[in-house]
């Protein structure tokens, strides 16, 4: 057990980190650039696993058009909203709002895939959207005016997060967490590139600092590769509930890195709505049923 912990706790270390990383990259890389390169650089990681996996399995038919779906919903497009975002606001305000993929999972499974909701779950959702509104200090109209990048493009980026999970555990509950990843990543980097390609090409002198390489290294190789497969060893040798809790630690470690690396204030607000958050998360992740005719639930 006490390997699951730290397995945990380094998931959380990690991910929380890649906010900052973000930050790192997002400038002298662009957006697009941002999710090229940790999609290229996890891709790396994972395809040597991929083709191990491959090799030992047999190579049975991929389900390619809806690995194009997760791969668009799971990487390209959010990754490429959250990058957007961390040029307006700071990385501990984005891991926060990051954080409510669970409260926007709950919604678009019953708006869109049947899932029935309990009581508690549309408690969660309703507190959920409360800490939103906390940490935009109730200012509600910059989601819908020129100050949208920023809150609103990371609220879009978490329902991307949500559809994807959705769509993943009612089409692809019998596809290797390996394959999913991989493919996903080789999306991102497509995506990333094509859109790299018609904005701004990166300059690679840009690329050449210190901080940019750890962003790279960090943001791909173990945000985007280690984490998947440590994601994959918590599930598999704990449980999907005890490895969804790092969904709880996450905030706190983006705010320690945000703070410690990039000087980021820890307001009050920042506090209170990471708490409010919190709780509808918790709320909304209480387990729902689903009808009889929709598909069991796989790996995400």
């Amino acid at each position: 057990m006490a390997r699951l912990y730290t397995a945990l706790i380094g998931l959380s270390l990690i991910w929380g980190m890649s906010f900052v990383f973000i930050k790192w990259l997002v400038e002298p890389a662009g957006v697009w650039g941002t999710v090229f390169l940790r999609c290229l650089a996890g891709a790396l990681v994972l395809l040597p696993i991929f083709f191990i996996q491959r090799k030992r399995e047999g190579k049975k038919p991929l389900p390619l058009w809806k690995l194009l779906v997760v791969g668009i919903g799971n990487a390209a497009l959010p990754w490429t909203l959250i990058a957007l975002s961390e040029t307006q606001i700071n990385s501990n305000t984005a891991s926060i709002l990051n954080a409510t993929t669970p409260i926007w999972t709950g919604l678009v499974g019953f708006l869109f895939f049947s899932v029935v909701l309990t009581g508690f779950q549309w408690i969660g959702i309703a507190v959920g959207f409360i800490g939103i509104l906390v940490l935009m200090n109730f200012e509600v109209s910059g989601i819908f005016s020129s100050d949208f990048v920023g809150v609103g493009t990371m609220i879009l980026a978490t329902m991307s997060y949500a559809f994807a999970s959705q769509f993943t555990k009612k089409y692809l509950a019998g596809t290797s967490v390996v394959v999913i990843s991989t493919f996903q990543l080789l999306i991102g980097a497509a995506f990333g590139f094509v859109g790299m390609m018609i904005t701004d090409p990166i300059s690679v002198g840009d690329l050449a600092s210190g901080e940019v390489i750890l962003g790279i290294l960090g943001l791909g190789c173990l945000g985007s590769g280690v984490a998947t497969l440590l994601y994959f060893y918590i599930m598999t040798n704990g449980s999907p509930e005890f490895a969804s809790t790092v969904t709880y630690l996450i905030p706190g470690t983006a705010m320690i890195w945000g703070f410690v690396l990039l000087r980021e204030p820890v307001t009050h607000n920042l506090i209170l709505g990471l708490l409010i958050i919190f709780a509808g998360v918790f709320l909304s992740s209480r387990k729902s049923k689903k009808i009889i005719t929709s598909l069991p639930a796989g790996t995400r």
